[in-house]
C-alpha cells in the first residue's frame, strides 16, 4: 500500500520529458572558418573571435560534426559550407563519399572517426535524399539515436524554415526517453526542467545583435505561467553564451543548428514551434506509459488540471458524483467494477481570430482515456492485457494536444473532452446482457463488457453535440483490434461523416509525418448494431457482418446529431514495440502532431 500512496503523489507535469536544448549558429565558427584553399569560392573569412574549444565559441564543445548531404539524380550533393567543415577537420569529403560507396539515401549515415586532440571526435555524413520534409524528419530521428544522448551533434546544413521544422521534430521526438516519475527514478534536474527558453540563436543577425538573432528566443511569450493559472513578469532575455547553455539543466542534450539563415525569423520559428509539437507529444509518451499502478482516472484528471493550468487552459472536472447525477451512464457503467471511479475533463481553449476570411468555428476533441483495460467480465486473455495501460492513449493525446495550442497561438475555440474510467472485474462491474442509459438518453445493451471503449465515448460525443455546439467533432481511440489487422501498426484508420473534414485530417497527418487511411462507414452494416431491448446493442449481433472497426464506428456516428464528426481508430499506433525513426518503444503520442496541423491549418508545419 505504501508504494502506492508514494507514487500516486508524483507529478508527471513536474518531472516529464523535456525536448533537447537546440542552439542556433551561423557560420560564425571555428569550424567552419575559411582554409588555406577555400573550395567554396568565395573570399576568405575572417578568423573567428573565439579559438577552438575555448568557452564561448558556440558547438567548440560538441563532439560529432554533422554534415548534411543529399542525393540529386544520383549524385552526392555537398553544400559548401558542409564541405569546408569537413576539410577543417582534415576529411576529404569527396574521396570518402567516392571510397565508401555513400549515397546519401534519406536516413543514411556515414561515420568517420577523427583522429583529433580537440573535439570533435567524429564526422556525420548523414543523407536526407531527395531532401522533402519527410526525410529530413528522418534525418533528424536517425542522428538522435546514433549520436548519443550527450553527443551534442554540431550540424551544418542549409535548409528552408519547413525542413528545419521537420529535423528538429524528427531529433527530439527520437530523443525521447521516460520521464523519472515514469520510470520510478529520482528527478535529475535535465527533465523536470520546463525552461520557457527553448531556442537560442547564438551569432550575428541579419538585423544586428538587438534583433531577434543576439537574443533568446521564448516558446510563447514573455511570462511564466504559476501553478494557480496566474502570470508573472520575466526579464528580457539576455544575449545567449555557450557558457550558459552549457550551464543549463538539459546541458547533456543540446542540438546545435549551423545554418547561414540563422537569424531568419521564419527559421527561428520553425525550431520553436517544432521543439513545443515534441513536447506535447512527449507529454502524451509519458502518460500513456505511466503504469496503471499510479495512473487511475483521478490521477490523469489531476495531471490535466496541472498542464492545463501551466498552459493557461480552463479545465472543469466531472467526478463519479457529477456523473451520476448528469446522466453519464456509459463512464459509469464502465468504472462500475473498480474502487478507483470514472471522471469526464473538459479543456477549453479561445484561441486568436483566424486569417481574414477564415473562421475556424469551434471544435471539439474527445479522448477514450481507459487507464487499464481488464476487459471487464468478457475478460481479455492475459497475453492481450499486458499493453493494456496505453489503453488511454486517445486522451493522452487530445491532452499533449491542447497543452500545445496556448504556445502556437492557433487560431479559434477548441474544446478537449478527457473520458476517464478503469474497466476492471468487480461485484459492481456491469454485465453482458446489461441494458445501460448513455448521456442524452440512448439506451444501449451490453453484449460484451471488453467493447467499453465505445460507450465512454458515446458520453462524450452526446454531450459535446447537444451543449458545446460543435463546428467539427474528431475522437480518438484504441477501439478496435480489427484496425491493427487492417492497416498494421503504422497506420490510423480514419471514418468519417464528413467528406471536408476528412480531407482536412488526412492532410493534416500527411505534414505532420503520421499516416490515416480512410475507411467506409458501410450503410448496410448499420442493422448490425440493432438490439431487441434497447436502442443500440456495443456489438454486432443482427447480423454476422465481420467489420468490427466499421461497425465501431457506425455506434459511435449514433451519438454525434449529424455534425460534421470524424473517428480516428488508434489501436495500432498508440504503441510500438521497437524504437523506429521518430516512433518510440512504448506509447507513441501518436495524433498529436496530426491534430495540432489540423487545427492550426494549411502550412502550420
Amino acid at each position: 500500500m505504501s508504494t502506492v500512496a508514494v507514487a500516486s503523489m508524483a507529478d508527471l507535469a513536474e518531472s516529464r520529458y523535456r525536448a533537447p536544448l537546440v542552439l542556433v549558429t551561423s557560420d560564425d565558427h571555428p569550424l567552419l572558418a575559411s582554409v588555406d584553399q577555400p573550395t567554396s569560392g568565395r573570399e576568405p573569412a575572417a578568423e573567428p573571435a573565439v579559438a577552438p574549444g575555448e568557452v564561448g565559441a558556440v558547438g567548440a564543445d560538441s563532439s560529432v560534426l554533422v554534415v548534411v548531404v543529399a542525393s540529386v539524380d544520383g549524385a552526392v550533393v555537398v553544400p559548401d559550407r558542409g564541405r569546408r567543415a569537413c576539410t577543417r577537420v582534415g576529411v576529404d569529403v569527396d574521396r570518402l563519399i567516392e571510397n565508401e560507396g555513400f549515397r546519401a539515401d534519406t536516413g543514411g549515415l556515414l561515420t568517420v572517426p577523427l583522429s583529433r586532440a580537440e573535439r570533435p571526435w567524429r564526422l556525420f555524413l548523414l543523407g536526407v535524399g531527395a531532401g522533402e520534409a519527410a526525410d529530413w524528419r528522418s534525418a533528424g530521428a536517425v542522428l538522435a539515436r546514433r549520436a548519443g544522448a550527450k553527443g551534442r551533434p554540431f550540424v551544418v546544413a542549409d535548409p528552408d524554415a519547413e525542413r528545419v521544422y521537420a529535423f528538429v521534430e524528427g531529433h527530439a521526438l527520437a530523443s525521447y526517453r521516460l520521464a523519472d516519475v515514469v520510470a520510478g527514478a529520482v528527478p535529475d534536474g535535465d527533465r523536470a526542467a520546463g525552461g520557457s527558453v527553448a531556442v537560442r540563436v547564438v551569432g550575428p543577425s541579419p538585423d544586428g545583435p538587438e534583433a531577434s538573432g543576439g537574443r533568446d528566443q521564448p516558446a510563447g511569450q514573455q511570462q511564466d505561467v504559476q501553478p494557480d493559472g496566474g502570470q508573472q513578469d520575466v526579464p528580457e532575455p539576455q544575449p545567449a553564451t555557450a557558457d550558459e547553455a552549457a550551464a543549463d539543466p538539459r546541458a547533456d542534450r543540446v542540438l546545435v543548428l549551423s545554418l547561414e539563415q540563422a537569424g531568419d525569423p521564419a527559421v527561428v520559428d520553425a525550431v520553436r514551434r517544432a521543439r513545443v509539437v515534441a513536447d506535447a507529444v512527449c507529454l502524451a509518451r509519458d502518460l500513456i506509459n505511466m503504469p496503471s499502478l499510479v495512473k487511475t482516472p483521478a490521477w490523469l484528471a489531476h495531471q490535466a488540471k496541472l498542464v492545463a493550468s501551466q498552459a493557461g487552459l480552463d479545465v472543469a472536472v466531472l467526478d463519479h458524483d457529477d456523473l451520476v447525477r448528469e446522466g453519464f451512464g456509459g463512464l459509469v457503467a464502465v468504472g462500475g467494477g473498480s474502487p478507483r471511479p470514472p471522471f469526464l475533463v473538459r479543456l477549453t481553449y479561445d484561441g486568436p481570430p483566424g486569417p481574414e476570411g477564415v473562421e475556424p468555428g469551434h471544435r471539439v476533441l474527445v479522448g477514450k482515456g481507459i487507464t487499464f483495460d481488464s476487459g471487464g467480465l468478457s475478460l481479455k486473455p492475459s497475453v492481450s492485457m499486458a499493453s493494456m495501460k496505453t489503453d488511454m492513449s486517445g486522451a493522452a493525446a487530445v491532452l499533449g494536444t491542447m497543452a500545445a495550442l496556448p504556445e502556437l497561438a492557433v487560431p479559434g475555440k477548441v474544446t478537449g473532452l478527457l473520458c476517464l474510467a478503469e474497466n476492471l472485474i468487480g461485484g459492481s462491474a456491469m454485465r453482458p446482457g446489461d441494458v445501460i442509459t448513455c448521456w442524452g438518453g440512448t439506451t444501449v445493451e451490453v453484449l460484451n463488457t471488453d467493447a467499453e471503449g465505445r460507450l465512454v465515448l458515446a458520453d462524450g460525443l452526446a454531450y459535446a453535440t447537444a451543449t458545446l455546439e460543435p463546428d467539427q467533432i474528431v475522437d480518438l481511440a484504441t477501439l478496435t483490434g480489427a484496425i491493427t489487422v487492417a492497416l498494421g501498426r503504422r497506420t490510423a484508420g480514419l471514418f468519417s461523416s464528413d467528406d471536408t473534414l476528412a480531407a482536412e485530417l488526412a492532410a493534416a497527418s500527411t505534414a505532420a509525418g503520421e499516416r490515416v487511411w480512410r475507411l467506409p462507414l458501410t450503410e448496410e452494416y448499420r442493422p448490425a448494431i440493432d438490439s431487441p431491448v434497447a436502442d443500440l446493442a456495443n456489438i454486432g449481433r443482427a447480423m454476422d457482418v465481420n467489420g468490427g472497426s466499421i461497425t465501431a464506428a457506425l455506434f459511435l456516428r449514433e451519438f454525434t446529431g449529424g455534425r460534421p464528426w470524424a473517428h480516428l481508430d488508434i489501436a495500432g499506433t498508440a504503441r510500438a514495440d521497437s524504437d523506429d525513426g521518430e516512433i518510440s518503444r512504448g506509447g507513441t503520442g501518436w495524433g498529436v502532431r496530426t491534430l495540432i496541423a489540423y487545427l492550426a491549418g494549411p502550412g502550420s508545419g
